[in-house]
């Protein structure tokens, strides 16, 4: 294994490894719970809690990656990691239909010379966690924002499946994203660290990167809660629509129904066939009440029209 002082970091990262595997790259002994969770395969809407934590002489950390599908569907992808002054391990868990997240960006500055401590490849880790909430909150307001666009001529069972859809997304969204950010926290705020003899594995520096990660985490929180208060608007509006639409039906309804009460009035009044009155016996009296129920009805229109009913 790499001296720790020597600037060189031994980086060891496995896809979906099983026990044996997993025994050989380590060399060590892990507590029964980090080894569970290493061991335990990654289902879709089942994901674990992320965390970061100390045992000992190593840290074990879970983290979830966050990915927008095309079907608008939030994928999270896991990778747990052990670090120690020794050794970094990644375990990268696939699921049925995706790949893997692949950490190309930390490998590509490992691989230059540019990361010199374990703690720092944790570091690059998280970043590129911190760096997919942050494409998640934009995305998920591209979502919002053509939502709003097409409230007015989308159907109102796909607006409402959007909404829910976004409602959904944004709390699992937040459920992933605050306990990630409370394990960062907890890097340079000096709980989780692993020291042997005066060398620490977070080192102030590495700290303060963490820091930056941590503010990424806030800026995506933050984002969630304008996503939050930006969908309810487009909920707000939409209701409002199928408000005013639903006025607009019984203004109608009320309109027609006012059109034909004198009507049933007139048509009533005279199908009583009281006899005395002198329309009764005008040859031209069917002639006269569909003039008079005419007449009536014209001047309900002017009426309407003038009082910007119609």
């Amino acid at each position: 294994m790499a001296d720790p002082s020597s600037g060189v970091v031994t980086w060891i990262d496995l896809c979906d490894p099983d026990r044996v595997a997993l025994d050989a790259a380590l060399g060590r002994t892990l507590h029964s719970r980090a080894l569970d969770q290493l061991l335990a395969p990654h289902r879709h809407r089942d994901d674990p809690r992320p965390t970061l934590e100390g045992h000992g002489d190593y840290v074990f950390g879970v983290f979830l990656v966050p990915e927008l599908l095309a079907d608008s569907t939030v994928l999270y992808r896991e990778v747990d990691v052990v670090a120690a002054h020794d050794l970094v391990l990644t375990v990268r868990k696939s699921m049925a239909g995706f790949e893997p997240f692949d950490c190309v960006a930390t490998r590509e500055l490992h691989e230059a010379g540019h990361v010199r401590s374990p703690g720092m490849v944790v570091y690059h880790l998280v970043d590129d966690v911190a760096e997919g909430y942050l494409e998640l909150a934009d995305r998920i307001n591209d979502r919002i924002d053509e939502l709003e666009d097409h409230v007015e001529d989308w159907e109102g069972a796909r607006v409402r499946e959007e909404l829910s859809s976004l409602r959904h997304d944004i709390l699992h969204v937040r459920r992933t994203l605050s306990p990630t950010r409370d394990a960062v926290r907890r890097v340079f705020d000096d709980r989780v660290d692993v020291i042997v003899g005066e060398v620490e594995l977070f080192d102030r520096d590495t700290e303060l990167h963490f820091a930056d990660a941590y503010e990424k985490l806030m800026r995506a929180s933050e984002g969630l809660d304008l996503s939050r208060d930006l969908a309810a608007g487009v909920r707000d509006y939409y209701q409002s629509k199928v408000a005013n639409e639903q006025n607009e039906v019984m203004k109608r309804l009320t309109i027609v129904a006012s059109l034909l009460l004198p009507a049933s009035i007139i048509v009533g009044f005279y199908g009583m066939n009281v006899h005395g009155g002198p329309e009764y016996h005008w040859s031209f009296g069917y002639e006269y009440v569909i003039a008079l129920i005419a007449i009536v009805t014209v001047v309900q229109l002017v009426w309407f029209r003038r009082k910007r009913w119609l």
